[in-house]
């Protein structure tokens, strides 16, 4: 009989933010099949086109970072969880690696400025404290260069969703190695009055003859349009503009994301 190993990873609010080891090791996995035709252009051109050096906050194990820095970018990347860029560090050699650094977007700090700052895929979505998102955006203010920009993208709520939430959804089910499958499942439930979605993220995978379940919870923050716009105002910065799209594109009744692209003047 197979050797079964459950083990329920719960976080809570100090340390919700960084991802167990079987996350960040599965991260690629999944997030390659399930992102990368989404936004990984979009953001690689911006960083591409880029004279001067750029910073990837919660640049994980390096989906877009490896991509720009092979393409002569003149990167830096911060992440607040370990366990992501411990990875991204293994693939990288030791020049490289020194531009990884663990920091938070919020108190990040550095030596020098930038021409580009970019929170890809939901990293201020992490932030779920308006006191805190405040300080991000004035953080990465103070790091850019004039005529330097930040840019980030938040979804745009599915009511209805919100509302009922999602019962083990399967956004995942593949082999990561020859006869060893992930499967990973999602359920959300809402929480209308602090404006928070509570993901919980179940891993199911074998190894050989032994299966192995976890569970993570972790809580994100959604946004309306009025209010990021209230929300960037209160900020340093000078202009702004919101995208409904990665093609640039008005917001619509049919946008689906939020692309927000702040400039220092």
């Amino acid at each position: 009989m197979p050797e079964t190993i459950i083990s329920n990873q719960g976080a809570g609010p100090a340390d919700e933010a960084f991802y167990p080891d079987y996350f960040a090791r599965f991260y690629d996995l999944i997030y390659h099949q399930v992102r990368d035709d989404v936004d990984n252009d979009y953001y690689l051109k911006k960083a591409v086109g880029t004279k001067g050096r750029i910073l990837e906050a919660g640049v994980g194990t390096g989906r877009l970072f490896t991509a720009t820095l092979d393409n002569g970018a003149d990167i830096y990347g911060i992440d607040i969880s370990p366990t992501m860029t411990d990875i991204l560090k293994s693939r990288l050699n030791d020049s490289q690696g020194s531009r990884i650094t663990c920091q938070n977007i919020i108190d990040f700090k550095f030596d020098f400025s930038f021409d580009l700052i970019m929170a890809p895929f939901r990293v201020f979505m992490h932030l779920t404290e308006k006191s805190d998102q405040i300080r991000a955006l004035n953080n990465v203010y103070e790091h850019l260069n004039p005529g330097g920009r930040f840019i980030f993208d938040v979804f745009v709520p599915d009511l209805q969703i919100l509302i009922s939430g999602l019962n083990n959804v399967i956004d995942f089910d593949g082999e990561f190695e020859p006869g060893n499958r992930l499967k990973r499942t999602v359920t959300t439930r809402p929480d209308l009055i602090n404006q928070l979605i509570n993901v919980t993220f179940r891993f199911d995978w074998n190894e050989g003859r032994s299966i192995f379940t976890k569970e993570w919870n972790t809580s994100l923050r959604y946004f309306f349009r009025f209010e990021l716009e209230h929300l960037i105002e209160r900020s340093e910065f000078d202009s702004y503009m919101i995208y409904g799209d990665f093609d640039e594109n008005e917001l619509t009744p049919g946008s689906k994301e939020f692309l927000i692209s702040c400039m220092k003047c």
